[in-house]
């Protein structure tokens, strides 16, 4: 077997809550206001009052932390802050800021107000955060000029700006930069209702006639997360193009959700290996996360932030201190997927 480094790589997974290029490239169905975003109302709420606080004040609101699974809407938000308080959006991801050069050039062009989107904020470089500190809390960028006995540092003003930080692993945020944040907020996965109310709206968006029943249909598999029910609708809506007269009922998305291989609990190919391969190589585990990646053929990490976290909110896996185990929920399903094959 090839390492995993040199495996051809897998097909994208439509319930996969990480952005695909079609989200990447797409925006027209990401609300642009508060009053359009569905869901997430213990933030809604909060989030309007500073903003309108801020505005009534002439002054950046101020800084925001925005923490959750992927696919909730983290980045959407972000922009939406920025339009409400008709700043421009300046937008980069931890990874990418490799010098402090790199942050001292984004940060420098901000204007007044202006909104700077970190996604990813966990992953920034312990020398870049440390020079974020001064740009947060007293908007000035601090340089250090020289080296050895003669190094000197010099301090550059900035304008004043608001850092939103996006991240899905609050706990690898530093104190020092987690506590410089005024705002702290937890995304949450959404409700069904919230889920097909996204799903109708988003339909309208794209021109597509879809059925109650058929926007309930791909509300139930898609994982409580907005990014997924895009995906599978999109998917269905070109499923009821080609194969029908265009108009989503809900054996067409049965059929086509059929043809995914997407069951009724939103689980994919991928999350049934995970938990047959528990049932059968580990005897229902515990299993450790270090094990249980590499006979799955996963990456530890992909493990356990893309496929656990809706495993756990279906209540079919669990971590114990020896490792993951299978409820007798995720047992029952696995003999009924391999009965119903």
């Amino acid at each position: 077997m090839l390492p995993l480094s040199e495996q051809a790589p897998e097909p994208p997974r439509m319930v996969d809550p990480a952005p695909g290029e079609e989200q990447k490239i797409e925006h027209t169905l990401r609300p642009k206001i508060l009053a359009h975003f569905v869901g997430q109302a213990h933030i809604k709420e909060p989030l309007i009052i500073s903003i309108a606080a801020a505005k009534k004040r002439n002054e950046p609101m101020e800084h925001v932390l925005l923490y959750g699974n992927p696919g909730l809407g983290k980045t959407t938000l972000a922009h939406i802050i920025a339009h409400e308080m008709d700043a421009g959006v300046t937008v980069t991801a931890g990874p990418a800021l490799e010098r402090v050069g790199d942050l001292a050039a984004i940060v420098s062009n901000l204007k007044r107000g202006d909104v700077l989107f970190i996604d990813e904020i966990h992953r920034l470089h312990k020398t870049i955060e440390e020079v974020l500190y001064a740009a947060m809390e007293d908007y000035a960028l601090d340089i250090v000029v020289g080296k050895g006995p003669s190094a000197r540092t010099l301090r550059m003003p900035l304008e004043p700006f608001t850092l939103i930080g996006a991240t899905t692993k609050l706990n690898l945020l530093s104190n020092p930069l987690r506590d410089r944040f005024g705002h702290v907020y937890h995304l949450n996965f959404y409700e069904p209702q919230d889920i097909e109310t996204i799903i109708r709206r988003n339909a309208s968006l794209l021109n597509v006639m879809i059925d109650d029943a058929a926007a309930v249909l791909i509300a139930e598999r898609s994982r409580k997360t907005p990014r997924v029910a895009n995906r599978l609708l999109k998917r269905i809506r070109d499923y009821a193009d080609v194969r029908h007269d265009g108009h989503i009922t809900e054996q067409i998305t049965n059929d086509g959700l059929g043809m995914l291989h997407i069951d009724k609990h939103g689980l994919d190919a991928v999350d049934r290996k995970i938990l047959s391969t528990i049932i059968q190589k580990f005897n229902g585990g515990p299993v450790g996360l270090n094990t249980l990646a590499a006979a799955v053929a996963e990456e530890m990490d992909t493990v356990e932030t893309v496929y656990e976290p809706y495993l756990l909110q279906l209540g079919m896996i669990d971590r114990t201190p020896r490792g993951r185990v299978v409820t007798p929920r995720a047992h029952e399903h696995i003999k009924m997927m391999h009965s119903a094959v």
